[in-house]
């Protein structure tokens, strides 16, 4: 049986420089993962609990369906559209102060320095930016703030607000496929680079001229190595690795 050889690893300078040398017009990034560490969406959702934003009804439900998640029988996409829907009914301003609130308090600072350098440089350089994930598009465009990419280029886990009432109604959920689609949609077809750190993101990762994994889980590695990506792993999650 024939096996691939292991994915080749940038160094901090090396991915920098790899990057600027494609000289992207539209560069396109996944967020949890690949701009900071952690999952946004699934602490978003606990601290949304927590904190009693949603109601006890609406956080035994998404408990209860996010154990069915885990269990292989609620699909990636159907719980992440469940996980923006389950604020359904609360007022779009109230969201946007939690999510502002939660980003600054624990995601912040776990972005990752060394995306946060190669950013301002793409776009002291005329870049167009794009972020896509599976998360609340609250959370994200909140955090993709700090990297100057515009609401306008958040393409995220949405549903629709209807005077300022936030309904169930979903409007899209990038994920896998979606993810490609989404971007296809937007006139973003063969973005010059895209980032990613999950095999949820293999497929805008494919149409890319440029693809770069960023701290790539096992799926994703080994999907590099199959298209002969090089990837990338920030300092910070080097130290409790064996990468």
């Amino acid at each position: 049986m024939l096996h691939t050889a292991p994915a080749e690893h940038y160094t901090r300078e090396e991915f920098h420089q790899a990057v600027l040398a494609t000289k992207p017009q539209i560069a396109v990034f996944d967020c949890d993962g690949t701009l900071w560490s952690g999952d946004a969406g699934y602490g978003f959702m606990v601290w949304s609990i927590e904190t009693g934003l949603v109601s006890r009804n609406t956080a035994d439900w998404v408990d209860s369906q996010y154990r069915a998640y885990l269990a292989g029988k609620v699909s990636e996409v159907e719980m992440c559209g469940e996980m923006v829907q389950m604020y359904a009914d609360l007022r779009e301003e109230e969201m946007r102060r939690a999510a502002a609130t939660y980003f600054r308090t624990h995601i912040e600072a776990n972005i990752f320095p060394e995306l946060r350098e190669l950013i301002a440089d793409l776009r002291a350089n005329g870049t167009e930016l794009w972020a896509v994930s599976s998360t609340n598009n609250w959370v994200i465009e909140e955090g993709v703030k700090r990297f100057g990419i515009p609401a306008s280029h958040v393409l995220a886990a949405e549903v629709r607000v209807t005077n300022g009432l936030i309904t169930s109604e979903l409007v899209g959920v990038p994920t896998d496929e979606a993810k490609a689609e989404a971007l296809i949609r937007s006139g973003v077809a063969n973005p010059d680079c895209v980032f990613g750190n999950s095999i949820h993101d293999e497929a805008m990762l494919k149409i890319a001229k440029h693809a770069f994994p960023v701290n790539p889980t096992p799926a994703l590695l080994q999907n590099a190595a199959d298209n002969g990506w090089t990837v990338f792993y920030p300092a910070s999650v080097m130290k409790d690795s064996k990468v």
